[in-house]
């Protein structure tokens, strides 16, 4: 079975697996876990920040953030398909009291000119406006890459108006790859930068925020609150130090490979890829419904023939390539696509 439902689903690998086995363990609640304090001393470095906090899961990681940034009863402004706003349970409001306020963009992208006028008034009427939240690569827009200057103008505007800024950096490692932009540079316009392990690095679990000693010094009592402080942790901090040292540079090969994908769809009738270009390891698929049904239909037709991807919407479909699939692999699925669609 070809598995392209998420960069979710790779396994470790041998050496990843030998790395965590090795790894020096302490408890992390008295931060004593010495696999836990590398790995956060070099993210802090890696993403330009003074210090980074280790956590069980990316959605964790976006919302400690907003709770840092927000009060209740404040509003954040984001993109109306960011991973913040669709895809985290409703989080803002459940977790922090905190009001989303989306914004239309192109494909998830904005622009800094959506921003002009949009700060809400201060009087006791209005919702305060207090945090920008964009998303790189942007997911449901295809796994686009943040154009550098937009993220550059957005920023300025925000610290001109007191607003802050928070990256949700899940699939960062891609844009990296994908733009030839060091980490350093995308990570500098934001307050806060939360970054996922478990997507195209193939760990089995972890994510990171990042931000100022003071910042990440409360992160960790929020962390607590949402039940996300760990133990003996570092066998999971040794797969993510393995994943930055060997996984990075390798995401160049699911981008080729998600152009594969995305080739065989061009020429499948009854499927259209949106967006039209595929930039990393994203590729989202517009089901024609009176030619193949809903995209649950697709989905099982592939499935029969080996094929895993995600039915997302009634007629939309993502596939997403990893460490676990090869070019041979896409290939495969590659011509399933075209004989079945």
């Amino acid at each position: 079975m070809i598995d392209l439902r998420s960069d979710t689903v790779s396994r470790p690998t041998p050496g990843m697996k030998a790395a965590m086995m090795a790894a020096e363990v302490g408890d992390d609640v008295f931060g004593e876990d010495p696999s836990v304090n590398a790995l956060e001393e070099r993210l802090a470095d890696l993403l330009g920040h003074e210090a980074a906090i280790f956590v069980p899961s990316g959605t964790m990681a976006n919302q400690i953030a907003i709770r840092l940034h927000c009060r209740p009863g404040d509003e954040l402004l984001c993109d109306t398909t960011s991973h913040v706003y669709l895809w985290e349970g409703g989080g803002p409001a459940a977790l922090s009291g905190v009001t989303c306020r989306t914004l239309e963009g192109d494909r998830g992208l904005l622009k800094p000119e959506q921003f002009e006028g949009i700060i809400r008034p201060k009087d006791i009427h209005s919702v305060q406006t207090r945090l920008v939240c964009l998303e790189n690569t942007q997911n449901r827009g295809g796994g686009r890459v943040y154009p550098i200057e937009d993220l550059r103008a957005i920023s300025g505007w925000a610290k001109e108006h007191n607003i802050a800024m928070h990256l949700d950096g899940a699939r960062i490692w891609n844009a990296i790859v994908a733009s030839g932009i060091p980490a350093k540079e995308w990570c500098k316009h934001f307050d806060t930068v939360s970054v996922c392990f478990s997507k195209g690095l193939g760990t089995p679990v972890g994510s990171a925020l990042a931000g100022s000693k003071d910042t990440i010094h409360t992160a960790r009592r929020i962390r607590k609150l949402f039940g996300g402080a760990m133990r003996q942790v570092g066998f999971l901090a040794a797969a993510c130090k393995y994943a930055l040292d060997h996984h990075i540079d390798r995401l160049a090969d699911d981008h080729a490979n998600a152009k594969l994908l995305a080739h065989a769809v061009r020429e499948a009738p009854g499927l259209k890829l949106v967006p039209e270009s595929v930039e990393t390891n994203l590729i989202w698929i517009e089901v024609d419904r009176t030619k193949l049904g809903t995209a649950r239909d697709v989905a099982h037709k592939l499935k029969i023939h080996g094929v895993l991807v995600a039915p997302l919407g009634d007629q939309v479909i993502r596939a997403c390539t990893h460490l676990d699939v090869s070019k041979a692999d896409c290939a495969r699925a590659g011509d399933v696509i075209r004989k079945l669609a």
